[in-house]
């Protein structure tokens, strides 16, 4: 599953991380939670194969199932079986026999059963069986979804657990298509059919969907028929044939574009089917979005060392979605996010969030964590092979971006929550879906790369993934892998990263005396709180520039505090602690101005190059010195685009003796720069220089590829109060649909607050996607605040619909901070502390937090 990720808030608390200092005193400010112990579930009896016939009641939003279930007791004599069943009306409960009756279908013998909670449908079997036997249990029910009281996990991936969802069922939305679509994990797959819910259980699958004949279904497996009924509706059977836990079953239902891609055969598979599923409008692009997805395949393939070994894999796009992604087997099911047309394509894409789920169909799928306290070994692994294929597909570069800002996203949680990986002691499941179980993960699987080799690394992954293939595993099988292949005791890491809460704080100095360098690092992470690691090992490597030539040496912190000393003939030019960024937490190393700029010109990784730009634009201090602003002009130049975009905001606001130099460079920069983010970057710089004669670039802007672009663009070319700007403004608010254009156009409406723009802001707000309102709603914010009262008023329920109900932190947020302009209303202070204390996201309470509310 993939979380929706909060690179917003992110973004906000990111340059307070990266100027933090050691804090010794955390364990006082953050608090790490304990709950019951949570073991994987007893099993009494194996689920072996679902067969379910499956039809829908748009009006009523109900499924009405058939489900026969072939079962065998896991090792003792059962004379009953519990399965999973929320919320059902049970109508009967059999045994089917081996015989079969006149009409060919299999003769039943009435069970007895009870459903007193409407959560464990308990049923008294004929005999009792032993784990020689098979039987099977056929349950007609009637699945109500829609009737179960809602459940909000606090913390979690999803919203809520449904399990299956009707979308604009009644069909009175004509922006919004009719669909249905389900989503199992954590155990909610039990709403919508029976089963033993659980992780540690895996069963083969039967589907068959009954639907209107106008509308396509997608389900695991492949697609064995599909018969048209004379009632005019049509029966798809999807069978999948290997072996899956039943959290990753699914059904969706709608009016999709079906784009079919493909894999050519290898020697270890045949050929494979590669579809894509989305609304018509983004049909002729789905290519464009998911079209790499055939070269991740093969990459992972060889990576793993194990083949891709499911028979299709087709992705779904649908509308409200409760997570941002979810990897049911072969039939992954996206968020509306994903669905972006040919000029977004240009500022982004989704290969994160598609490598991820595309991931799991090893680690989750293949090899399903035994229970919710291992849940790492699916979701670390998942977000690691996020960087595995940036770093493939587009370098090391654009990898270790993607991994710094994992590393802030983790830094953010770890404020208010540190936890061990691996914990069996939590209040709710849901708990372990955090920045812990997948950003944290993913960072100490790659330090675990970086400590035994990338030879060790992958080869323990494709032992890992061949002995429990179509099974589960825990922690320990993990680490018994690695084991196996590098021979090494490997407890001292699996310890102190997977078992143990926390992460390392390192405070270093170095100093030159003739002939040597002395190098002293403290630990000054928590080392008091309970299972807290005092002295992390951890091996590493320090770069050390003399003369310019590089020297790197390998050294292993394991006590609190150490002094290493290395050979120097001069004083260094540069001592890069930790060379490869491969530490899992914070490192405070002073370096002066003059390291820092050697550091950009001549290390060799992102991360190391960036930390000489990083800090805010409004810190114009820097801007006084003329070796950094000869830095930041070379960098503009950089091979990286981040490096380029960074170094282009760090000279916004410049009113040195250079500007006549830079100034041209950056209006290159703005207008031919191959990336959208540095043009825009670029756009905002000129903007900071006030000159005039930039208007005409800001104009040419308008027509870029991007987005992106042309929303900086729009915003600064109005700021200038153009002739043209009320047909300006009328074009784009008639032919643009895009959240950054019609926040830039917002931005522009709210300075005049017109009463008779508030029916605009009212409709555009509803036609713009969920994860593109944030901008747009700070803009109406300020038109409110210009308002009068009864317009803000008018709003209130506006705002707080979306600060309390919007599947997108990015929306809520900004609605959110909507409402903080107008806490003169009576009650809005009220209601915004409210907002706080039922919002489920931690990454937004810890911002809430941060800001001090």
């Amino acid at each position: 599953m993939n979380r929706l990720r909060s690179l917003l808030l992110l973004l906000l608390v990111a340059p307070l991380l990266a100027s933090a200092q050691p804090d010794t005193s955390r364990s006082s400010f953050y608090s790490t939670r304990t709950g019951p112990y949570n073991p994987s579930r007893t099993l009494t009896n194996n689920l072996l194969h679902t067969q379910l016939d499956l039809r829908f009641d748009w009006g009523k939003r109900q499924a009405l199932g058939t489900a026969a279930l072939q079962l065998t007791p896991h090792f003792y004599p059962q004379d009953s079986l519990i399965l999973d069943a929320k919320g059902f009306l049970i109508e009967s409960v059999a045994l089917l026999d081996s015989g079969r009756s006149k009409t060919g279908k299999p003769t039943t013998t009435s069970l007895a059963y009870s459903y007193t909670d409407g959560q464990k449908l308990r049923i008294r079997l004929p005999r009792t069986y032993t784990r020689r036997d098979t039987f099977t249990v056929q349950i007609r029910y009637v699945a109500r979804p829609d009737e179960l009281p809602k459940s909000v996990r606090a913390g979690g991936a999803i919203s809520d657990e449904k399990g299956l969802y009707f979308i604009n069922a009644d069909g009175k939305d004509p922006a919004k298509p009719r669909q249905i679509w389900s989503q199992g994990e954590t155990e909610a797959n039990s709403a919508w059919f029976p089963t033993v819910d659980t992780p540690n259980e895996k069963m083969t699958q039967d589907f068959r969907l009954t639907v209107d004949n106008r509308y396509r279904t997608l389900s695991n497996g492949r697609l064995v028929s599909s018969t048209r009924n004379a009632d005019g509706t049509r029966t798809d059977r999807w069978v999948q044939t290997l072996p899956h836990a039943p959290y990753l079953s699914m059904v969706g239902v709608g009016d999709f574009a079906y784009v079919r891609d493909s894999l050519p055969a290898t020697a270890d598979r045949k050929g494979l089917e590669v579809s894509y599923y989305v609304e018509p409008a983004y049909g002729s692009v789905a290519r464009a979005i998911f079209g790499r997805t055939p070269a991740m395949i093969r990459f992972f393939e060889q990576a793993f060392g194990v083949p891709f070994v499911w028979n299709k894999y087709s992705q779904m796009v649908v509308r409200d979605f409760v997570s941002g992604a979810m990897e049911n087997t072969t039939a992954t099911v996206h968020n509306e996010a994903v669905q972006m047309d040919a000029r977004q394509l240009v500022d982004e894409n989704s290969d994160a969030v598609i490598s991820h789920e595309l991931a799991h169909h090893w680690f989750g799928d293949l090899v399903t964590s035994e229970s919710w306290a291992n849940l790492p070994l699916n979701e670390a692994f998942a977000t690691y092979c996020e960087y595995l294929w940036f770093e493939h597909a587009q370098g090391r570069d654009e990898a270790e971006l993607h991994r710094q800002a994992d590393l802030f996203q983790y830094l953010s949680e770890a404020e208010t929550k540190q936890e061990p990986l691996v914990r069996y002691r939590y209040a709710d499941r849901e708990d372990m879906f955090d920045s812990h179980s997948y950003q944290k993960g993913g960072l100490v699987l790659h330090l675990l790369r970086r400590t035994v080799g990338d030879d060790a690394f992958f080869a323990s992954l494709k032992r890992y993934l061949t002995r429990n293939a179509f099974s589960t595993a825990e922690i320990a099988d993990l680490r018994e892998a690695f084991e196996a292949v590098t021979g090494q005791d490997l407890n001292w890491f699996f310890n102190q990263w997977f078992l143990a809460p926390g992460h390392a704080v390192l405070s270093v100095k170095h100093a030159y005396t003739p002939g040597k360098l002395t190098l002293s690092v403290i630990q000054k992470q928590d080392s008091l709180g309970a299972g807290f690691v005092p002295a992390y090992r951890i091996p590493l490597l320090v770069d050390m520039w003399v003369k310019g030539q590089k020297t790197r040496h390998e050294i292993v912190l394991d006590q609190s505090q150490q002094t290493f000393t290395f050979p120097a003939s001069a004083q260094p030019d540069l001592v890069l602690f930790d060379a490869d960024q491969r530490v899992v937490g914070m490192v405070n190393h002073a370096k002066s101005q003059a390291e820092l700029l050697f550091q950009a010109k001549n290390a060799d990784s992102y991360m190391a190059r960036s930390e000489a730009f990083a800090g805010s634009p409004e810190d114009t201090d820097a801007l006084k010195d003329p070796a950094f602003v000869q830095a930041l002009t070379k960098a503009l130049d950089d091979p990286f685009w981040r490096i380029r975009q960074l170094a282009a905001g760090r000279l916004a606001n410049y009113k040195g003796a250079s500007l006549g130099v830079i100034e041209p460079l950056i209006r290159t920069r703005a207008t031919r720069d191959p990336k959208s983010a540095v043009r825009a970057e670029a756009l905002g710089t000129l903007a900071s220089f006030r000159n005039p004669a930039n208007s005409s670039v800001f104009k040419a802007a308008l027509a870029d590829s991007s987005y992106t672009v042309v929303a900086v663009a729009l915003e600064n070319y109005l700021k200038g109060k153009p002739a043209d700007a009320a047909s300006t403004v009328d074009r784009f608010a008639k032919t643009y649909t895009n959240g950054s254009v019609l926040a830039a156009l917002a931005d522009y409406y709210s300075e005049a607050a017109d009463p008779k723009q508030y029916d605009w802001f009212i409709s555009t707000l509803q036609q713009i996607k969920s994860g593109e309102r944030y901008n747009f709603l700070l803009a109406f914010g300020k038109y409110l605040l210009l308002s009068k009262d009864s317009l803000q008023k008018q709003a209130l329920p506006t705002l707080e619909t979306i600060a309390r109900q919007d599947t997108s932190p990015y929306a809520r947020f900004g609605a959110y901070q909507a409402l903080g302009l107008l806490l003169d209303l009576p009650g809005v202070a009220k209601l915004r502390a409210d907002i706080r204390a039922t919002e489920k996201d931690e990454q937004l309470r810890a911002i809430y937090k941060q800001m001090g509310e």
